[in-house]
């Protein structure tokens, strides 16, 4: 077998995994970057603002369902690890056929999901009918972006980032050429971005399928039928597949509502606040490509030691990915500390804001440096499959922001609410630390 995640696990090994997922996590936002970019030269201010309104749409859906990803890629690793290559087909079987269907579901209710999101919005009538536009083009895409989510999740958990890599870069570049060509040439603006997009979107998720049907046949030591229907189907993997994909989503709600509260609080103290917090968010993301590059390695790792039930193997994956991406932590919080003012400045022109984010800027750096262990963990449970644990703490931890960010914004104003931010992501490693004890104890020698 060709992957990964059957080598040797060496800090090296690690490094080489992670690098191609850093930069295929980095690719994502460039999409948006380009979108932003064509509408930016070609469009108006109301076009800017539709496609803004209209991306918060997708970004909010997508990630919703990112459980796609992470479920795929715990049971894809753990059958790996157990020598089962008709459950590795299988489990990527399961994944298209529910991506498929929660595609068509967004296809089938679009309109009523559209008014119910303008009805939410604040944008001016010009503004929202660009969203409309936009939405109702994008939305095509969507079992074709859904299924690239399960695609990943089986590429990450057998070990294949470099096909990682080459996907994520396809998806970009022909999602630059065909805005350029839509939105650019052809003059259709924002719907022009949401055509070109969905039509990215399919023809990457094509590719897709086309290398990981290569991957699979590789490894394809079996005498079982490619996709066996019984195997897809079996009732058993179904309720633990729907199980663990419930759990996620509600862990990823709590994130979200947790991220949009912190968004909220900053707002009330003006705008000068709410734009340097957002200005100190980016610098957040961009740490979050490299630390997220040893969580995706320990998912296919931890996920390959816990389906052939090996504690050595399990404390091996956890300790030398871990240990990179401390390292990795620490270098990019005293970057924030150092090197934080001129990458401000990059971002923004606005002498207030800059001086606020300035303030600010040493909790970026902290926040880094202490959420790697959240990062970590995550990585180790989606491995797992231990979404229980993970949805458990996902509502603890949102919980002790919250109880926390009220007396301290109180007290200190914005300083306070990122204090309590910093308390969010050491609370979402504390809530999942004892149960990782056990599951280390608990796992065979």
């Amino acid at each position: 077998m060709s992957d990964s995640s059957a080598a040797p696990l060496t800090r090296a090994s690690v490094a080489r995994q992670a690098w191609p997922i850093i930069l295929a996590n980095a690719a994502v936002p460039a999409l948006g970057l380009v979108d932003t970019a064509v509408i930016g030269h070609f469009g108006t201010a109301t076009d800017l603002g539709g496609l803004a309104l209209g991306a918060l749409a997708f970004n909010f859906v997508y990630w919703s369902f990112s459980f796609l990803r992470m479920g795929t890629t715990g049971f894809v690793a753990q059958a790996s690890g157990a020598g089962d290559e008709a459950e590795v087909r299988a489990a990527l079987g399961r994944a298209v056929l529910l991506a498929v269907a929660l595609g068509a579901a967004l296809l089938a209710t679009r309109w009523p999901v559209a008014w119910a999101y303008l009805a939410l919005m604040d944008g001016s009538e010009a503004v929202e009918s660009v969203t409309a536009g936009y939405f109702h083009a994008r939305i095509w895409g969507a079992p074709a972006a859904l299924t690239l989510f399960a695609c990943s999740g089986l590429l990450i958990g057998l070990g294949r980032s470099r096909e990682l890599l080459f996907v994520q870069l396809l998806l970009n570049g022909l999602n630059a050429v065909l805005d350029v060509w839509f939105a650019g040439y052809l003059g259709m603006g924002a719907r022009g971005i949401g055509v070109g997009t969905a039509i990215a979107e399919w023809s990457t998720c094509a590719v897709a399928l086309a290398v990981v049907w290569k991957v699979l046949q590789q490894r394809r030591g079996d005498d079982a039928p490619f996709l066996s229907w019984e195997r897809i189907a079996d009732g058993q993997r179904i309720r633990q597949s729907l199980a663990a994909n419930r759990d996620i989503l509600i862990r990823t709600l709590c994130m979200l509502f947790a991220f949009a509260w912190f968004a909220n609080a900053g707002a009330r103290f003006g705008d000068v606040t709410l734009a340097a917090n957002h200005i100190l968010l980016q610098l957040v993301s961009f740490s979050a490509f490299f630390l997220d590059g040893f969580a995706f390695v320990a998912e296919a790792r931890v996920g390959a030691a816990w389906g052939a039930r090996s504690r050595e193997r399990f404390r091996r994956a956890v300790r030398l990915t871990s240990e990179l991406a401390v390292g990795t932590a620490l270098v990019l919080a005293l970057a924030i500390l150092l090197l934080g003012q001129p990458a401000v400045s990059a971002l923004t022109s606005l002498p207030a804001v800059r001086e606020a984010a300035f303030a600010h800027l040493p909790w970026a750096g902290v926040y880094v440096l202490v959420s790697v262990a959240a990062f970590q963990l995550d990585g180790v449970f989606i491995g797992a499959t231990r979404t229980r644990e993970m949805r458990n703490a996902g509502v603890l931890s949102m919980a002790a922001f919250l109880l926390a960010a009220w007396p301290l914004t109180a007290a200190w104003g914005n300083h306070g609410l990122w204090a309590a931010f910093v308390v969010y992501v050491i609370a979402r490693a504390a809530a999942l630390w004892p149960y990782y004890r056990r599951m280390e104890t608990g796992l065979a020698g």
